[in-house]
């Protein structure tokens, strides 16, 4: 089946919020128990950041053992890489799926490591934005898929600086086609990108294959500068751009085949978030209610 067959399978995850390795127990940290007990509404899911080799922390454990879902989301794989996909690293994504029970696979679509895969060596860049980088990385999702049995669906990545001829839209739609997959969206990222391109916020949305789009993510972003250099860094804040908020009520407002919305906060402490995730929820309530169906 292609890919609009199957979109029809997914289930209607709705509002969510992430988590990485260890993010729970830092100090300041989003207490996942309590908002899951006080304000379920903003706990659909938990989107599971994992590099494989350290496997699930205890928070995510808690929350898939009290019945929560879940998404899988990458963070140590360059999909442009056939050699990234050993046998040793699929055999524990495969455990973890087992153990998860994803809705689905997800991650930045991006550089994560450069050389081989260590622990030294992890960092995340964007894609070279060419269109023979777009097939490597449209080949690797249709691997991952066929290996895990799972949707897989790439995410645009954060970037202080891009390289390649095409834009950053004109290469995820490429990506997407290619593979015949969706997409998760970052709204963040995106907003990040145009702002360093000198683009507007929605430049580009009109022509992109909205309909490809099954999941977004909402996160604050700062302004830094060093002397003359400025660049605005994605660090999972509650300040949200205005620009930001533009890319996802537009998103939100076509995506017809969306499933999941993340608010990425996880390294807040739950009454800071709260404002961010009421947005959020009227934002879909607004836009996607009349067409979204609970699975």
């Amino acid at each position: 089946m292609g890919f609009f067959d199957r979109i029809g399978q997914l289930p209607w995850l709705g509002l969510g919020v992430s988590t990485e390795f260890g993010a729970g127990s830092q100090p300041g940290a989003l207490d996942l128990r309590a908002l899951r007990k006080q304000f379920p509404k903003f706990a659909g899911f938990l989107e599971v950041g994992v590099e494989a080799n350290k496997g699930l922390d205890e928070h995510a454990h808690e929350w898939v053992k009290t019945g929560g879902r879940t998404t899988y989301h990458f963070l140590d794989l360059n999909l442009d890489e056939p050699e990234d996909f050993d046998s040793l690293w699929l055999d524990q994504v495969r455990g973890l799926c087992a153990e998860l029970r994803p809705a689905w696979i997800c991650g930045d679509a991006g550089l994560w490591h450069a050389g081989k895969r260590d622990r030294g060596q992890m960092l995340l860049l964007p894609p070279v934005l060419t269109d023979a980088s777009a097939s490597a990385f449209a080949e690797g999702v249709v691997r991952l898929r066929d290996a895990t049995g799972f949707e897989v669906f790439p995410e645009n990545p954060p970037g202080v600086a891009f390289v390649g001829d095409l834009s950053l839209l004109e290469f995820f739609s490429r990506v997407c086609e290619r593979a015949d997959t969706g997409m998760l969206l970052d709204c963040a990222h995106l907003a990040i990108y145009q702002a360093a391109t000198g683009r507007s916020a929605l430049d580009g949305l009109s022509d992109f294959p909205i309909e490809r789009v099954v999941e977004i993510h909402v996160a604050g972003a700062v302004e830094r500068h060093i002397g003359e250099f400025s660049w605005i860094e994605d660090e999972h804040s509650v300040h949200v751009r205005p620009e930001t908020w533009r890319i996802a009520e537009s998103v939100l407002r076509r995506a017809k085949n969306l499933r999941a919305v993340v608010f990425e906060c996880e390294r807040n402490l739950l009454p800071a978030v709260l404002p961010g995730f009421s947005r959020l929820a009227g934002l879909i309530h607004a836009t996607t209610g009349a067409r979204s169906t609970p699975g």
